[in-house]
Protein backbone atom coordinates (compact mmCIF):
# COMPACT_ATOMS: atom_id res chain seq x y z
CA UNK A 1 0.00 0.00 0.00
CA UNK A 2 1.38 3.16 -1.01
CA UNK A 3 0.86 6.22 0.65
CA UNK A 4 -0.05 9.59 -0.97
CA UNK A 5 2.38 12.22 -0.62
CA UNK A 6 1.03 15.60 0.72
CA UNK A 7 2.18 18.29 -0.62
CA UNK A 8 3.58 21.23 1.90
CA UNK A 9 1.05 23.69 2.53
CA UNK A 10 2.42 26.85 0.93
CA UNK A 11 -0.46 29.06 2.96
CA UNK A 12 0.40 31.39 5.75
CA UNK A 13 -2.53 31.40 8.71
CA UNK A 14 -3.52 34.86 9.33
CA UNK A 15 -6.05 34.47 11.09
CA UNK A 16 -4.44 34.69 14.88
CA UNK A 17 -2.73 37.80 13.60
CA UNK A 18 -5.49 40.08 13.16
CA UNK A 19 -6.54 38.48 16.70
CA UNK A 20 -3.27 39.94 18.02
CA UNK A 21 -3.64 43.01 15.96
CA UNK A 22 -7.27 43.65 17.01
CA UNK A 23 -5.90 43.61 21.04
CA UNK A 24 -3.39 45.51 20.20
CA UNK A 25 -5.50 48.09 18.56
CA UNK A 26 -7.65 48.71 21.52
CA UNK A 27 -4.68 48.58 23.68
CA UNK A 28 -3.58 51.67 22.07
CA UNK A 29 -6.30 53.50 21.51
CA UNK A 30 -7.28 52.96 25.10
CA UNK A 31 -3.96 53.60 26.54
CA UNK A 32 -3.50 57.15 24.43
CA UNK A 33 -5.57 59.28 25.79
CA UNK A 34 -4.26 58.76 29.42
CA UNK A 35 -0.50 59.58 28.23
CA UNK A 36 -1.54 62.80 26.77
CA UNK A 37 -0.78 65.76 29.32
CA UNK A 38 -0.81 69.55 28.37
CA UNK A 39 -1.66 73.10 29.26
CA UNK A 40 -4.05 75.13 26.98
CA UNK A 41 -1.94 78.03 26.07
CA UNK A 42 -3.33 80.66 23.67
CA UNK A 43 -0.10 81.51 21.81
CA UNK A 44 0.06 84.62 19.67
CA UNK A 45 0.33 84.69 16.54
CA UNK A 46 2.79 87.21 14.53
CA UNK A 47 0.37 88.85 12.18
CA UNK A 48 -2.04 88.82 14.05
CA UNK A 49 -1.52 89.90 17.79
CA UNK A 50 -2.32 92.78 19.38
CA UNK A 51 -0.22 94.36 21.52
CA UNK A 52 -0.55 94.69 25.18
CA UNK A 53 -0.26 97.10 27.69
CA UNK A 54 2.12 94.93 30.25
CA UNK A 55 1.70 98.00 32.43
CA UNK A 56 -2.06 97.94 32.45
CA UNK A 57 -3.47 97.72 36.09
CA UNK A 58 -4.98 94.38 35.28
CA UNK A 59 -2.09 92.50 34.08
CA UNK A 60 -0.56 89.64 35.96
CA UNK A 61 3.07 88.37 34.99
CA UNK A 62 4.97 85.69 35.63
CA UNK A 63 8.57 86.25 34.64
CA UNK A 64 11.19 83.03 34.31
CA UNK A 65 14.64 83.52 35.27
CA UNK A 66 17.35 81.37 33.19
CA UNK A 67 17.75 79.97 36.60
CA UNK A 68 13.89 78.90 36.77
CA UNK A 69 13.46 81.19 39.23
CA UNK A 70 9.95 82.81 39.12
CA UNK A 71 8.99 86.71 39.67
CA UNK A 72 5.33 87.78 40.04
CA UNK A 73 4.02 91.24 39.25
CA UNK A 74 0.34 92.63 40.12
CA UNK A 75 -0.84 94.87 37.89
CA UNK A 76 1.70 98.46 38.19
CA UNK A 77 3.16 96.68 41.24
CA UNK A 78 6.38 95.36 41.62
CA UNK A 79 8.52 92.41 40.61
CA UNK A 80 8.38 89.90 44.20
CA UNK A 81 10.31 86.53 44.18
CA UNK A 82 7.96 83.78 44.79
CA UNK A 83 8.54 80.05 44.54
CA UNK A 84 6.21 77.73 43.51
CA UNK A 85 3.37 77.53 45.98
CA UNK A 86 3.08 81.44 46.88
CA UNK A 87 2.72 81.58 43.10
CA UNK A 88 -0.39 79.16 43.14
CA UNK A 89 -1.44 80.72 46.41
CA UNK A 90 -1.25 84.45 44.91
CA UNK A 91 -3.01 83.49 41.42
CA UNK A 92 -5.95 81.59 43.32
CA UNK A 93 -6.53 85.16 45.79
CA UNK A 94 -6.28 87.59 42.26
CA UNK A 95 -8.81 85.06 40.49
CA UNK A 96 -11.49 85.07 43.45
CA UNK A 97 -11.22 89.09 42.60
CA UNK A 98 -11.49 88.40 39.07
CA UNK A 99 -12.59 85.56 37.52
CA UNK A 100 -11.33 86.48 33.50
CA UNK A 101 -8.00 87.20 34.78
CA UNK A 102 -5.72 86.63 31.40
CA UNK A 103 -2.08 85.78 33.00
CA UNK A 104 1.27 86.27 30.64
CA UNK A 105 4.33 84.27 30.83
CA UNK A 106 7.54 86.07 30.09
CA UNK A 107 10.64 84.25 29.97
CA UNK A 108 13.94 84.94 28.75
CA UNK A 109 15.04 83.32 25.43
CA UNK A 110 18.09 82.00 27.50
CA UNK A 111 15.49 79.90 30.02
CA UNK A 112 15.16 76.53 29.31
CA UNK A 113 11.70 74.85 28.26
CA UNK A 114 11.27 72.75 31.20
CA UNK A 115 11.11 76.10 33.60
CA UNK A 116 8.22 77.52 31.35
CA UNK A 117 6.22 74.27 30.91
CA UNK A 118 6.49 74.26 35.23
CA UNK A 119 5.27 77.96 35.27
CA UNK A 120 2.11 77.27 32.81
CA UNK A 121 1.52 74.06 34.92
CA UNK A 122 1.48 76.16 38.01
CA UNK A 123 -1.31 78.42 36.39
CA UNK A 124 -2.94 75.24 34.80
CA UNK A 125 -3.12 74.09 38.51
CA UNK A 126 -4.21 77.61 40.36
CA UNK A 127 -6.66 76.95 37.44
CA UNK A 128 -6.26 80.36 35.29
CA UNK A 129 -8.41 79.77 32.25
CA UNK A 130 -6.36 82.95 29.78
CA UNK A 131 -2.87 82.58 29.28
CA UNK A 132 -0.53 84.28 27.19
CA UNK A 133 3.12 83.93 26.48
CA UNK A 134 4.80 87.47 26.28
CA UNK A 135 7.42 87.88 22.91
CA UNK A 136 8.58 90.47 21.18
CA UNK A 137 7.64 91.46 17.52
CA UNK A 138 10.17 90.61 14.83
CA UNK A 139 10.62 94.14 14.07
CA UNK A 140 12.10 94.91 18.17
CA UNK A 141 14.29 91.52 17.32
CA UNK A 142 15.85 92.86 14.55
CA UNK A 143 16.26 96.55 15.66
CA UNK A 144 18.50 95.26 18.42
Amino acid sequence: MARKRRKPMAEINVVPYIDVMMVLLVIFMISTPLLTQGVKVDLPQADETESLDPKSSGTVIVKVDPQGQLYLSIGLGKENLVNREELVEQIKNKLLDKPSLSVLVAGDKEVRYIFIMDALALLSKAGIPNVGLMTKSLDEVVSQ
